[in-house]
């Protein structure tokens, strides 16, 4: 008990007014309640208030948001019928339980908007009372209708901007949001509302059920498209999050490589770009072109392996050192099978020294044998070493380096990849083709589409 009362003085000074708010309203709700039976005002019969109640109740649970601290549902037709149809005892059960069954967090709004639906149920039926819908036809219903609902939202809108000042917020934000909703729900459910009363003192209670019940299903079907909604940005949150730490994994790998081998810092970043760039090109996925990214970033990770000197010799290398430095490949996929998600790159970089010709390594694989990704890579990789200055030459002119991608079309490289290669170097500046402009760093993939609360039942603001 003590702790309870404890937890009660570490409420925040919004909570605790807010919480001093609740037992004032839950006062006003006793009070108007006992004023009710008191003054023995008609009830339906039990059945008819429990279905009209659990109908209200229904709507609420499945409310729906229009912002992100207003939300509405349909709970308002019921509890206006009451009000018109029953009065203002009925009316204020209705709207009490409604809210009363929804008990979970925040429990503050629970307690708050508890007491607000009976009072603003009270409001709705004593408006009506006046103009005295159980004696008249049509023309009466509507009106009684149209009074009530205006006494319901009115209240509410009262209740919700008190609540919202206690809490020290302004009411001013809710009030501009409410106000066009209003002018389009009080000429859609006021109609409604009097066809509800007309059929039920015409025909039957049932009749009122009876459409009632495909309004909440209405409901409950744009309650779920947003569930639906709700996670798939979700799950694009995730996924961008998880491409995120791809990148960052991949930039460490590759920072950790351009540290031991200082002639081809840089190396990996420009191969990443000009390879999504031929992605791009060749009018591949924008999955693919995010793959074929991440895998030119690590396709030489497996030179970490290499034995310490080697990748360090200011030479020309020997038969034996160069066929120490063709296992880069296949020490590049060890290394990133162990990484979860990375299989697919893993097989992209084991493969990207293999020839169309059949002569390339680790497996001798040729033509469609050799993954797409893997002669794209091929391509940008060889490109780029071409221009790049190395301990034993200096840096090709890029003219020279594009003739000799253009020779080695159908023995080495694939037609279709050097094709798109050339026409992207063809409209580029020198500093792209020589992997010497402001763009190749390590950068993330280029996506084309990067780009507790008051409630009136008609809406609801969260506290």
């Amino acid at each position: 008990m003590l702790r309870k009362v404890s937890a009660l003085f570490d409420l925040s000074p919004a909570d605790r007014r807010g919480a001093y708010w609740a037992v004032l309203l839950a006062a006003m709700a006793s009070g108007v309640g006992t004023a009710l039976l008191v003054t023995h005002s008609p009830l339906p019969s039990f059945w008819a208030l429990a279905v009209l109640a659990a109908v209200a109740a229904l709507a609420e649970r499945q409310a729906v948001w229009l912002t992100e601290r207003i939300q509405t549902s349909v709970s308002f037709l019921p509890l206006v019928f009451a009000a018109v149809a029953f009065g203002p005892l009925a009316a204020f059960i209705v709207g009490g339980a409604s809210h009363a069954v929804d008990f979970r967090r925040p429990y503050l709004r629970w307690a708050v908007y508890t007491p607000v639906r009976a009072l603003t149920g009270a409001s709705a039926g004593f408006a009506a009372a006046q103009v005295g819908a159980q004696h008249g036809g049509f023309t009466r219903y509507l009106a009684a209708s149209l009074v009530a609902s205006f006494a319901n939202i009115l209240s509410d809108g009262i209740f919700n901007c008190l609540t919202l000042l206690v809490r020290g917020s302004s009411g001013w934000a809710f009030a501009k949001t409410m106000l066009p909703l209003c002018l389009v729900y009080v000429p859609l459910y006021v109609p409604m509302v009097s066809l509800f009363v007309y059929g039920y003192y015409l025909y039957s209670f049932w009749i009122v059920i009876a459409f009632l019940v495909p309004a909440l299903a209405l409901q409950r079907l744009v309650h779920l498209y947003q569930e639906q909604r709700d996670a798939s940005r979700h799950l694009e949150g995730a996924n961008a999050r998880l491409r995120s730490a791809n990148l960052s994994f991949a930039t460490a790998l590759v920072a950790t490589l351009d540290a031991r081998d200082r002639y081809t810092a840089g190396h990996s970043a420009a191969v990443a770009i000009y390879a999504r760039d031929i992605a791009a090109r060749m009018g591949l996925s924008a999955a693919d072109q995010e793959l074929v990214h991440l895998a030119g970033l690590v396709h030489d990770v497996g030179k970490i392996g290499l034995p310490a000197g080697l990748l360090e010799k200011p030479g020309a290398l020997t038969l034996e050192e160069r066929r120490q430095m063709e296992r880069h490949s296949e020490i590049g996929e060890q290394i990133l099978r162990n990484v979860e998600d990375y299989s697919e790159i893993a097989s992209i970089v084991r493969h990207h020294h293999e020839r169309v010709d059949g002569l390339g390594y680790p497996d001798g694989l040729g033509g469609s044998e050799i993954p797409l990704l893997s002669r794209v890579i091929a391509v940008a990789d060889s490109y780029n070493a071409m221009t790049s200055d190395r301990p034993y030459r200096e840096a090709l002119p890029s003219r020279v380096a594009r003739l000799r991608l253009a020779q080695a079309v159908e023995s080495q490289f694939d037609t279709s990849v050097v094709a798109a290669f050339e026409a992207i170097l063809a409209a580029a500046d020198e500093a792209y083709r020589m992997g010497k402009s402001a763009d190749f760093a390590l950068t993330a993939p280029r996506r084309d589409d990067e780009e507790t609360t008051p409630s009136l039942r008609v809406a609801s603001v969260a506290i």
